[in-house]
C-alpha cells in the first residue's frame, strides 16, 4: 500500500506540473474550450497508461538495449515541438471561432504525441524502471490506470485554466499575445530536451 501511495504520488506531480502537454492543453483550451479541447484530454490519459503498459511489458528491454532510439525520438519530438509552437502562434483568433481550419487535437494526435513528449516517454520509462521491479503484467497494467485516473483531473485543470484565461483576453490582440507566450514556453521546454 506505501508503494502505491508513493507511486500515487510521483503521478500527480508529474501530471500535474508545466510541460508540453499541459501547456497545449491551456493554449487550446483558451482557443477552443473545454468541450472541443476534450478528445485532445482523453488521448493524452489513455494515450499515456497505454503507452506505460507498452513500455512496461518489453518495450523497455528494446530501450536498455538500443539506447539511440531514445535519442531518435528526441529528435523527431524536437521537430514536432517546434511545429506545434508554430501552429500555436500563428492560429488567428479570428480563424479559432469560424468554420476555418483551427482545430484542436483529435484524440489520436493527442496519444500519438505521447510517444514523441520527452516528458511522457521518461515519466513512463521512470514508473516502469522505479515502480514495477518485477515488471509483472499486473504490476505495469496498475501503473497505466494510476496514472489515467490521476490524469484525467490534472489535464481538465490545465484546460480550465485555458478557457478561465479567456475572459481576460477579450480582444484579437491580447489572444494573439497570449498563444505567442504559450508558443514561446513550448519551444522553451525543448531546452530540457536539448540538455
Amino acid at each position: 500500500m506505501e508503494t502505491l501511495t508513493t507511486f500515487s504520488l510521483f503521478a500527480l506531480v508529474s501530471t500535474i506540473s508545466p510541460g508540453p502537454n499541459n501547456l497545449m492543453l491551456m493554449a487550446s483550451g483558451t482557443n477552443y474550450g473545454i468541450k472541443r479541447t476534450i478528445p485532445h484530454m482523453l488521448g493524452i490519459a489513455l494515450g499515456f497508461a497505454l503507452m506505460i503498459v507498452i513500455i512496461g511489458l518489453g518495450l523497455i528491454q528494446t530501450f536498455e538495449a538500443y539506447p539511440y532510439l531514445l535519442k531518435v525520438m528526441k529528435a523527431i519530438c524536437v521537430g514536432y515541438l517546434i511545429y506545434l509552437s508554430y501552429k500555436i502562434a500563428t492560429s488567428s483568433p479570428t480563424q479559432i471561432h469560424s468554420t476555418s481550419k483551427s482545430k484542436p487535437l483529435t484524440f489520436l494526435e493527442a496519444a500519438m504525441f505521447q510517444w514523441v513528449n520527452p516528458k511522457a516517454v521518461s515519466m513512463a520509462i521512470t514508473a516502469i524502471t522505479v515502480y514495477t521491479p518485477g515488471r509483472s503484467t499486473e504490476e505495469v497494467v496498475i501503473a497505466g490506470l494510476v496514472f489515467m485516473i490521476i490524469d484525467i483531473p490534472c489535464v481538465l485543470l490545465w484546460t480550465s485554466m485555458g478557457t478561465n484565461i479567456r475572459r481576460f483576453l477579450g480582444t484579437t490582440m491580447r489572444l494573439r499575445i497570449f498563444n505567442s507566450v504559450m508558443a514561446l514556453l513550448l519551444m522553451s521546454s525543448l531546452y530540457f530536451i536539448i540538455t
